[in-house]
């Protein structure tokens, strides 16, 4: 019994799966399901450990210039004139 399910209950469960979806149907999205696990732990695998965050300098920290925002002012007119 896995969480409160039995083992005939799985078994139907199954059975109900397996004619909806059919064989095929299934056997494809356990494949493509497996490839995608694969992936993702290469993935991970892949990635170095030893990099290190870029460091903000305090030049940067202290500039009080936008670096890539322009800063444009609206000026309203009165309505009556």
């Amino acid at each position: 019994m896995i969480g409160g399910i039995s083992v005939t209950q799985l078994l139907i469960l199954l059975v109900i799966v397996a004619l909806v979806f059919g064989t095929k149907r299934l056997r494809n999205i356990g494949s493509d399901l497996g490839s995608a696990v694969k992936g993702f732990r290469k993935g991970i695998e892949d990635e170095p450990e030893d990099k290190e965050p870029e460091k903000i300098t305090t030049a940067e920290k202290t500039s009080a210039t936008p670096q890539d925002k322009e800063e444009k002012t609206t000026a309203t007119r009165p309505t009556d004139v």
